[in-house]
């Protein structure tokens, strides 16, 4: 089988994760960021610029990317929906914004209460602010394999906004199952569409682990020539749409996989599960991540 020879792990347990999770402090977010480029991660998602009143647990931001150690080799990105969002992470310094909308016509309306069409609409002004000023923007598009209103999401529509992202100035689109449904054989067809018309460098794979086939999902991505992949240490982050269910993909298990598919993703494993430790403990939870678990028991 012929994997990608490089994969590039963007860190999404600091934003994604936490948002989900009850709130820890300033200096908790901080160390975990900190020990996350310690264990070799260089991409990482390090808030959200959003409101305080829908997103409690990111209102902070501005003073935990203010806090991170500078790293001159690591990319720190933002969530940043909106242009008063864009401005507050470019005035802390951050050279990646993200911005996201959905492949389901019923997402967007219930989420964010416009169209697909309205919601790229709105990233115009972001995208203009961030090629003004240097700064690279990351598109994300929830559901791609399933939605939690609509049910099935057709692979063209999912095509159809990764275009639009792309044509806009997103050098790349993270491909989000959101609710975790998705199955290897779904990937496929999804994968085998997108591949047709975008190249496999412009595109990442975000899945969840609800029913757990995050990892089957990865291998999948991996085999079509994915080479970028998200992932949340620890597995932090709930799923909302699933109550009771575990959210993203653990790092450590993504790490796993790849090493043990002979590709050096150049993360230490033990450090990586060190700083999910940390943070679980002040979170007051287990890991979700089976490899962390295993390695907590060698201890």
């Amino acid at each position: 089988m012929a994997y990608p020879s490089a994969v590039r792990i963007v860190e999404v347990g600091a934003r994604d994760g936490l948002q989900n999770e009850v709130s820890v402090t300033t200096e908790q977010k901080i160390a975990l960021i900190n020990a996350l480029v310690e264990s070799g991660l260089r991409d990482i998602e390090a808030g959200a610029f959003v409101s305080p009143k829908w997103v409690p647990q990111m209102a902070d931001s501005s003073e935990v990317i203010k806090g991170i150690a500078k790293h001159p080799n690591v990319t720190f990105s933002a969530l940043t929906p909106n242009l008063k969002g864009a401005e507050a992470a470019l005035d802390v310094g951050i050279k990646e914004f993200a911005i996201f909308t959905a492949a389901s016509e019923a997402f967007t309306q219930k989420n964010i209460n416009c169209s697909i069409n309205e919601s790229i609409e709105r990233f115009k002004p972001v995208v203009e602010l961030a090629k003004a000023n240097g700064v690279k923007v990351r598109g994300y598009v929830s559901c791609v394999l399933g939605c939690p209103y609509q049910g099935e999401v057709e692979p063209e529509a999912v095509l159809d906004v990764c275009k639009q992202l792309l044509a806009m100035g997103c050098y790349e689109v993270s491909l989000g199952d959101t609710i975790g449904v998705g199955t290897p054989n779904k990937v496929h067809t999804l994968l085998s569409l997108l591949l047709e018309h975008i190249s496999a460098d412009k595109l990442a794979v975000h899945f969840h682990d609800t029913y757990g086939q995050a990892l089957a999902n990865i291998s999948k991505a991996l085999e079509m020539g994915i080479a970028t992949i998200d992932s949340a240490v620890a597995g932090l982050g709930g799923c909302p749409y699933a109550k009771g269910a575990s959210g993203n993909v653990a790092t450590e298990d993504v790490v796993y996989l790849l090493q043990g598919l002979g590709i050096d993703p150049q993360i230490d494993l033990e450090r990586l599960a060190k700083a999910g430790w940390a943070i679980c403990e002040a979170l007051n939870k287990q890991p979700i991540s089976k490899v962390s678990l295993a390695l907590q028991a060698k201890c």
